[in-house]
Order: structure tokens, then C-alpha cells, then sequence
């Protein structure tokens, strides 16, 4: 069965560095960071007292009072981002066939905070189970895609993919193979977060993933740094209409990009380090071209995992060289988690967008806060640093690898109109 060509055709986002597609570009481009002192609890105690919130969010100006208090902040993100997306699109609700819109989204954790607050008020009661009729759907990571659907009445295919970090890039690859199998015409796809919190700091600074630099918050997100000492906790969403290509041809949508593929893998080794010889990571990418039907050559820019962790940006760097081989050097190298923080399951959302965006502008977007020279960095690797590069960007990759050793990669193409 021959398989239909799927295309980008909205873009959304709610970003610590912008609030929207446009404002998270800007934000892009100019190499800024979203790290800044945590506003939403008291981290005197907290090992780690900063991270990349959104700013300037407040729920009433998108939902009224009652709607805002059944949503946790991690579904609200997924339906501002993906009105922004729908409405990209220019997609006429009143004519498109909803059994064949679906909503694939990723989630790695939920509503942590509504579970934390309300675990907190059962123990600090009287041991009477006096829980918020609204805990449970307020909680779960598939009410995100849930609420999306509900609000526009899409009633094609419609859950959540939970793999860690992976998240929101195993629900493009799912949504793409929906849609080129002939299953869907449309499916809004992405992932959201929100585990800023006191459970989400306090569990990840006992796991040492954290990093400590409460002195320099804007630049302790450092990918490829000799000093890097672990990732910076991000929060936010990005969504997007995946779409096959007649479909958006007769209705006359604007075109981002083409979907070429997308590669899954598993590293099969650890808990939460990746292999040190970054073999699950080899295999994801070649995964990935095969998928596409792409040479190693033909890939201009890469968005990697990159989390500015000790381990992992080492191992995933030694398995882009080996892939790409000599053309390695040849490719623009980045981690837009220098600006960002690590979105955990929003993560591959935002980087797939931030890879479209570049292919649009013909710009690569900086791996900031760089500043040592690592040894156990190959030095011929073009990592884009602290300042954006122009370049023409007709492939993009985009890596996004989740604990438990679930690593994902999606192989986006420059439309040529």
C-alpha cells in the first residue's frame, strides 16, 4: 500500500520563552533564556531554587473561573497551545469530517501538582477522604487530549503516549503513521507539562539530575559545557496539526513542512543514564532516515535531546558522529533546552517546532550559555554556539530521549511551494 505524505499545517506554543509562535521564534533566535527563580513556592529548602516557568500566564484570560478550576495547569497548556495551532491551520470546524480528526498528545507526568495538593490535604486532615470531585480527571495525563477533542468535537482517535521525556515525539510518530496509513486526515498533536512544583524540584534534585547553579540561574542550562551540572526544569506545551497532504491541498492550507519520518528505540541499559556508547541513540537515528528514506547526508540541522546533563549530551553527540560520519561536521549541531529548560514530556512538541521554524527562516537557533570547552566533545562538531546561524535548512532532525531508555527522532522536510 503506497503511504500518504503527511504535512505540517499549524503551529502552537506556550513556551518559558515566549507565550506564542511568534514570541517563542523571537525568544529563539535571540538566545534567550527562560531560567529565573522559582515564583510559585517558597525553595529555601530546595537544592536547586530555580527553573524555566511561563511568565505572564494567568487561566482567566483563556477560560472563565469554573472551567480554569477542573484543569490542571499541564491541560490548560495543551488547550492554549492547540487553539493557537487549530486556529494556524485556518481549519473550518463546520467542514472538515471530525471522525477523521484525531488528538495524539504527550504528557510524561500530568497534573502532578493536583495529586501533590491533594495527597497534602488528605495527610494534613483528619484522615477523613475528603477529596475534589474533580482530582482524578483534573490528574490523569490523557485528560489533556481529552478536553482538546471535547472542546472541538474531534472524534477520531484520541490518547495520550506516556514514555517519559519521549512523550510528545512518540505522539507525532504515532500521529504521523495514523494519517499516512489513511486512517486520519488531521490529527493535533504535541505534548504539555507543569511539573514546576515542589514534588516535581524535590524529586528531581534527589535523583542528583538537577542543576544547582542557584548564582547564575539564566546560564545554568549549559548543553555541551565543561560545566554543565544537570538539566533545568521547564514548564509549557507545543502543538501541532499534522495533516495529509491532498486534504490540506483542497482546502488550500498554508504548509509548513512535511513530515519524512520518525525512528523509536530503546537503550535497554539503565533506569534514567543512557548508554555511554549512545547505542540506543545510534540506532533511533538510523531508524529515523530509514523510516524517511533520507541518506545521512542529506541532514542539515539536528535539535538534540541535549539537557546539559553530564552523561547524556556525551553520548548522544558520539552517536550523531557515529552516524553521520564526516558529514557530521558538516551539520548545524543545537539544544534549544539552553533556552527552554527541559519541558520533559512537552519537550520533543517544542523542539519539532523550533526545527520547523528554523527550516522556515532559514536560521539556526543558538545552544547557548557555552562558555568551556568539553574534552570529551569531539571540537570538529558544529554545536551553533551563543549566537544563531544562518544557513538554507531543507532536513531537519529533531531527538528527544525519555528515562527509561526510550528514545524517539522525526525527520521533518523544508516545503517547496
Amino acid at each position: 500500500m503506497e503511504l500518504k505524505r503527511v504535512v505540517v499545517t499549524g503551529l502552537g506554543a506556550l513556551t518559558p520563552i515566549g507565550n506564542n509562535i511568534q514570541e517563542y521564534w523571537d525568544g529563539l533566535k535571540d538566545g534567550k533564556s527562560g531560567c529565573a527563580p522559582i515564583t510559585y513556592f517558597d525553595t529555601e529548602k530546595f537544592k536547586t531554587k530555580f527553573a524555566c516557568e511561563i511568565k505572564d500566564y494567568a487561566p482567566e484570560d483563556h477560560f472563565d473561573r469554573k472551567e480554569a478550576r477542573k484543569l490542571d495547569r499541564f491541560a490548560q497548556y495543551a488547550l492554549v497551545s492547540s487553539d493557537e495551532a487549530i486556529k494556524d491551520a485556518a481549519i473550518n470546524l463546520d467542514e472538515i469530517d471530525k471522525f477523521r480528526v484525531g488528538v495524539i498528545w504527550g504528557a510524561g507526568i500530568g497534573g502532578l501538582k493536583t495529586f501533590q495538593d491533594e495527597v497534602i490535604n488528605f495527610a494534613e486532615g483528619d484522615g477523613t477522604p475528603r477529596f475534589n470531585p474533580f482530582f482524578i480527571p483534573k490528574m490523569i495525563a490523557d485528560i489533556a487530549p481529552g478536553n482538546i477533542s471535547i472542546k472541538h468535537g474531534f472524534m477520531g482517535p484520541n490518547y495520550t503516549t506516556v514514555s517519559a521525556c519521549a512523550s510528545s515525539a512518540n505522539a507525532m510518530i504515532d500521529a504521523l503513521n495514523y494519517i499516512r496509513l489513511g486512517h486520519c486526515d488531521i490529527i493535533v498533536t504535541g505534548g504539555s507539562e507543569a511539573a514546576v512544583t515542589p514534588a516535581g524540584m524535590g524529586g528531581f534534585n534527589a535523583m542528583h539530575a538537577l542543576s544547582t547553579r542557584n548564582d547564575s540561574p539564566e546560564t545554568a542550562s549549559r548543553p555541551f559545557d565543561a560545566t554543565r551540572d544537570g538539566f533545568v526544569l521547564g514548564e509549557g506545551a507545543g502543538a501541532l496539526i499534522l495533516e495529509e497532504y491532498e486534504h490540506a491541498k483542497k482546502r488550500g492550507a498554508k504548509i509548513y513542512a512535511e513530515v519524512l519520518g520518525g525512528g523509536m528505540s530503546s537503550d535497554a541499559y539503565h533506569m534514567t543514564a543512557p548508554h555511554p556508547d549512545g547505542i540506543g541513540v545510534e540506532r533511533v537515528m538510523q531508524n529515523c532516515l530509514r523510516d524517511a528514506g533520507m541518506s545521512p547526508n542529506q541532514v542539515d540541522t539536528i535539535n538534540t535531546h541535549g539537557t546539559s546533563t553530564p552523561l547524556g549530551d556525551v553520548a548522544e553527540l558520539k552517536a550523531i558522529s557515529n552516524v553521520f560520519g564526516e558529514h557530521a561536521k558538516n551539520i548545524n549541531i543545537n539544544s534549544t533546552k539552553s533556552m527552554t529548560g527541559h519541558l520533559l514530556g512537552a519537550a520533543g512538541a517544542i523542539e519539532a517546532i523550533a526545527s520547523i521554524l528554523a527550516m522556515e527562516h532559514s536560521l539556526v537557533p543558538p545552544t547557548i550559555n557555552h562558555t568551556t570547552v568539553d574534552e570529551n566533545i569531539d571540537a570538529s562538531l558544529n554545536l551553533t554556539l551563543n549566537k544563531a546561524q544562518e544557513r538554507e535548512i531543507k532536513v531537519a532532525m529533531s531527538n528527544t530521549f525519555g528515562f527509561g531508555g526510550h528514545n524517539a527522532c522525526v525527520l521533518f522536510k523544508k516545503w517547496d511551494a
